[in-house]
């Protein structure tokens, strides 16, 4: 059922491009303390070329675990990637290092109109897609779908110990992928997860970007629908109750229809959502909580 569904959600996603055998050009690589950093750029899709980074902790004796890190949004399309490793106004520090230190293998690429990416606008490449088929949402799925192909092709990786986490956008793209790829085993979404119909009540669409809204969702999917294709997976959201983007009878409503998905698994302790008494932002306590779920479920 699982699998029928999921096919059913990634139909959704428009004209996505043809499989092809991943290429990568290693750019340049940076010594850091206690990791490496390549920068690659990868052939993920066929149509234009993009931009990863790869942080690799000194001294692995085995494989090791791989996270891919998504990027927000935030108006802030010269960054992208960058995101990893630098100071953001959501996040407490970068995450990158502290992953990388920690023994994770990590990934984040710049999405379409980002970073390296960002020669062509959201709006402009929102509307391009749609002539063509696409969807800028799907487009962007896809990539991170390639970038796990990517990742668990690595000598340095465990393909059975894959993770996806991000803030914000990054945050949807966390649970989408995980939705999509069962090859992801933890999951970690700060600060965006929205229940669509809460969302609609709350007349707070204006708090999600263009490349959030995917043609016809709402008449196969809820959000709720699509959590539940990552059980019996291991699932964290942390959300702010001041957020109006992530309304929190939203996330009751998750809470609801969810648990029992994960309780019929045998795997009740693997779903978690928990709320703070904050906006969009992440907390030392969030921080605390996404890395102690990584180190127990990697």
């Amino acid at each position: 059922m699982n699998e029928a569904r999921r096919a059913q959600l990634w139909s959704l996603l428009g004209e996505l491009p043809k499989y092809r055998p991943i290429t990568a050009e290693l750019r340049h690589v940076e010594q850091a303390d206690g990791y490496r950093h390549e920068h690659l750029l990868l052939d993920l899709n066929g149509l234009e070329l993009v931009p990863a980074s790869v942080l690799v902790p000194d001294g692995l004796t085995a494989a090791a675990p791989g996270v891919v890190f998504h990027h927000s949004h935030g108006g802030h399309y010269p960054f992208g990637r960058e995101e990893l490793l630098r100071d953001c106004e959501w996040f407490q520090r970068p995450w990158g290092p502290e992953l990388a230190r920690r023994g994770y293998v990590v990934i984040a690429i710049d999405n379409w109109c980002f970073g390296e990416r960002s020669h062509t606008s959201e709006m402009d490449t929102f509307k391009r897609m749609l002539w063509h088929g696409q969807v800028l949402w799907g487009m962007m799925m896809f990539d991170s779908h390639r970038a796990v192909d990517y990742l668990v092709s690595r000598p340095e990786v465990d393909p059975t110990r894959i993770a996806s986490i991000g803030l914000s956008m990054g945050c949807t793209a966390a649970w989408w992928l995980a939705a999509l790829d069962p090859r992801v085993q933890c999951t970690v979404g700060e600060v965006c997860l929205t229940e669509y119909q809460s969302l609609l009540a709350n007349h707070a669409l204006d708090c999600h970007g263009v490349y959030y809204f995917v043609p016809s969702l709402l008449r196969r999917f809820q959000t709720e629908d699509i959590i539940d294709l990552i059980a019996p997976r291991a699932f964290l959201s942390l959300t702010g109750d001041l957020d109006r983007g992530t309304p929190p009878e939203g996330i009751e409503r998750i809470r609801e229809v969810c648990t029992p998905t994960w309780t019929r698994a045998g795997a009740a302790e693997r779903l978690r959502l928990l709320r703070y008494p904050v906006g969009h932002l992440e907390t030392p306590e969030m921080r605390a909580e996404a890395l102690t779920w990584l180190a127990r479920w990697l």
